[in-house]
């Protein structure tokens, strides 16, 4: 196995060398571009810079951070953030994750994150993608609940946080993804040095995967389901498998991953196994974190297969089985 530090070189380098975190790189790439461009030719902008970087030892006048903020801010309008696709303008209402104005339900440092992440700054949004029936953060994925916190303000409290030892900056929620444009915005002001991370079901958009790359400097994902059919049935999805799959390959090839997997009872064969064999073959690279705290919650208490806390021999048995596969557990 290798040492997390090699399969995490980039992360750790900005923890212990002081290598620049990717967003403040992102804010010294210039770029030329008007509002009044058209999405398709921002996009194209975007997309030239991205392959062709060009870093600045002094900020520009308008940086490849300012051109993904304006980018995110047309997607809010007929929002495609997630692959729900809604379309809608969420300046007027909500769509499926329930996000209109960006709430934060909590910020704190978190001590119970992996080990090489605490102290985590982590700040949760209310709102998520999923309708997950299990799910043990309900009361702020599926209500809408929190407080907005202007971008500076947050990046203020961002910098206070990492005073107070800090070492990371965790965006979860819910799920962050359709508070995108708002995660963009508060970045464009943290004037700290400090890593970033997407914590995330992964079911982004190609859109947002792109938006994220330059950005992101470690991926900490939620890969639940081993097929589209639980996904569908446990967490009101479609066409879950092909989509986290893809995203997964997208973080691995621009950036640093750990994979979270909560083994839940009944699953292991239909969802924990193929996950594990699929990391295997195409993202062999992940930290692979085996979750064993699946408790029911929520409506799971309804629903045969998942209405009792997992066993741990079952938790056992897929540890030993992605062990076998060469996975780097943590």
């Amino acid at each position: 196995m290798r040492d997390i530090r090699a399969i995490l070189s980039h992360y750790f380098d900005i923890l212990e060398e002081g290598r620049t975190a990717k967003f403040q790189l992102c804010k010294n790439m210039p770029v030329s571009f008007k509002k009044s461009n058209s999405l398709k030719k921002l996009w194209k902008n975007h997309n030239e810079i991205t392959n062709n970087q060009k870093i600045l030892d002094i900020l520009p006048e308008k940086s490849l951070l300012d051109l993904k903020i304006e980018i995110a801010s047309s997607i809010f309008h007929n929002c495609c953030f997630c692959e729900r696709r809604c379309s809608i303008d969420r300046s007027n209402k909500t769509g499926e994750c329930g996000v209109g104005k960006p709430l934060i339900s909590s910020e704190f440092l978190h001590m119970g994150e992996e080990r090489i992440l605490i102290p985590s700054h982590t700040i949760f949004f209310s709102g998520c993608t999923f309708h997950c029936v299990f799910c043990q953060n309900w009361d702020i994925s599926q209500v809408s609940s929190g407080s907005y916190i202007d971008p500076i303000q947050l990046a203020d409290i961002i910098h206070k946080r990492k005073v107070q030892g800090g070492i990371n900056v965790n965006w979860v929620g819910g799920d962050p993804t359709p508070n995108l444009k708002y995660i963009l915005e508060v970045l464009k002001s943290i004037k700290d040095n400090i890593p970033q991370i997407w914590n995330s079901n992964m079911y982004c958009s190609i859109e947002t995967m792109s938006l994220l790359n330059g950005i992101i400097d470690l991926y900490l994902t939620d890969f639940k389901y081993g097929n589209d059919s639980c996904a569908k049935r446990l967490s009101k999805i479609n066409d879950y498998y092909d989509i986290v799959k893809r995203n997964h390959t997208i973080a691995y090839e621009n950036g640093e991953i750990i994979i979270r997997h909560l083994v839940m009872p009944n699953h292991i064969n239909c969802c924990s196994k193929p996950i594990m064999e699929w990391i295997a073959e195409n993202i062999p690279n992940s930290a692979v974190n085996i979750m064993a705290q699946y408790r029911p919650e929520y409506h799971a208490f309804d629903i045969n297969d998942i209405s009792d806390r997992v066993l741990i021999e079952d938790v056992l048995e897929v540890r030993d089985y992605s062990e076998g596969l060469g996975l780097h557990l943590i």
